[in-house]
Order: C-alpha cells, then sequence, then structure tokens
C-alpha cells in the first residue's frame, strides 16, 4: 500500500452513514497532494456514470464540462471511483481544474474499475451496498451521466431513498444529457406516473436537464 503513495488513514467522522446498523468501511484511502491547502468544498454532488467509455465523444466532452465546471463553483465531487471510462473523464475534468474529487470503490472492483490514482479521497469499501451508502451520505444532490445497470441502479436507489426519507435531506437526481440519452426514460417516468404507481410529488425528485448550469443551480436551492 505504501509503494503505491497511499496510506490507510482512520475511518473520519464525516465519512459514517447516518444509518442504524451500517458497517463501517474496510478502508480509508487517501492521497497527499500538494494542494492539501485548497478549501474543503461545503457542497457535494453525487454523480452516477459510466465505467465504460461508450460510443460517444460528446457525452465525454458533458463530462469534461460538468467536473470543470463543478471546480469552478467549489462543488466537490463524489462518484464511484473509477479511473476509467466516463467515471474516469469527470474525476480528470475535475482535478484538472482544481476540484475535489472522493471516489468510493468496493474492494473486489479496485482493478477491474482502475481505481483512480490522483483523488483526494478514495475510500475501499466492502460492498456494492456500501459504495452507495457511503456516496448518498457524502452527497447533497445527485447526477446521472449516461451510463449502463449501474448507473440505472444507483439513480433510482437514490431517488428512492428521498422518496422513503432515508437520506439525511430531500436529495434530488438529475439527468444530464444533450442528446436525448435520458429522453425514453423521462418519459417512462411519466407513464409510470400517469398510470398511478408514482405520485406526482415522487415524480418530481427526478428531473431531466440539458446544461451542466441547471445541474449545479439545484445545489443553491
Amino acid at each position: 500500500m505504501e509503494a503505491t503513495g497511499y496510506r490507510r488513514v482512520a475511518v473520519p467522522a464525516a465519512a459514517q452513514p447516518r444509518y442504524p446498523g451500517f458497517q463501517a468501511m474496510a478502508t480509508v484511502v487517501k492521497v497527499d497532494k500538494e494542494a492539501a491547502d485548497r478549501k474543503e468544498p461545503d457542497r457535494w454532488l453525487g454523480v452516477f456514470c459510466g465505467s465504460y467509455r461508450g460510443h460517444d465523444h460528446e457525452v465525454h466532452l458533458l463530462a469534461a464540462e460538468l467536473g470543470a465546471a463543478m471546480a469552478w463553483a467549489g462543488v466537490g465531487l463524489v462518484y464511484g471511483g473509477g479511473g476509467i471510462g466516463v467515471m474516469g473523464t469527470i474525476a480528470d475534468a475535475i482535478l484538472t481544474a482544481g476540484g475535489h474529487a472522493v471516489g468510493v470503490v468496493p474492494a473486489h472492483l479496485m482493478e477491474t474499475e482502475m481505481a483512480h490514482r490522483a483523488l483526494d479521497e478514495l475510500l475501499v469499501v466492502d460492498s456494492m451496498h456500501d459504495r452507495k451508502s457511503t456516496m448518498y451520505d457524502r452527497s447533497d444532490a445527485f447526477c446521472a451521466l449516461p451510463g449502463g445497470l449501474g448507473t440505472l441502479e444507483e439513480l433510482f436507489e437514490a431517488a428512492t431513498w428521498t422518496r422513503l426519507g432515508l437520506h439525511d435531506k430531500p436529495k434530488p437526481v438529475l439527468l444530464l444529457d444533450t442528446d436525448g440519452f435520458w429522453a425514453d426514460l423521462d418519459c417512462f417516468l411519466d407513464k409510470v406516473t400517469a398510470a398511478g404507481f408514482i405520485k406526482p410529488d415522487d415524480r418530481a425528485i427526478i428531473s431531466r436537464v440539458g446544461t451542466v448550469a441547471e445541474v449545479l443551480a439545484v445545489l443553491d436551492r
């Protein structure tokens, strides 16, 4: 562990989720950075996105735009900790722009998702459940960039937790795209709501936006 530039540290109180019965993460790994005197963000955005690159380069341009804008706005990134795919793109962008990034990755995915090696904080947890619980706790709101099954699971679970009052406060989920990637899902949610299976107030937890500015504006509410 030391040879990689990481060191083991105690689990900080701020990283402990507020749910009864939750088991603490196995390890918190911090990266010592020259920019340690940077101001710690007071707002954090949880971003769900793919570990694959996908076929559309525009997705990466959007992820890079979001990461840079977050850094400039003083908003920290909480994400899955990967260094590849769309996850790697947004992490690289926010770090390059001088922002803060916290990654949360299960131990068994450290190699599969090639954990990012330059984060401000990399939390290595025991399971996928621990990963999501930790991300939910550390975030003030969520944004889903294009991704696959994991991204879909995370955005729906995060929204469900707001519906059930499991977060410490209501936390909206934004679907961000500029090319219609989330359009069909957005329409499907409207259909489910019209069918009476989602209440209109709960439907509002998830919304689709087309600009980075709309994402950041949610954190100012």
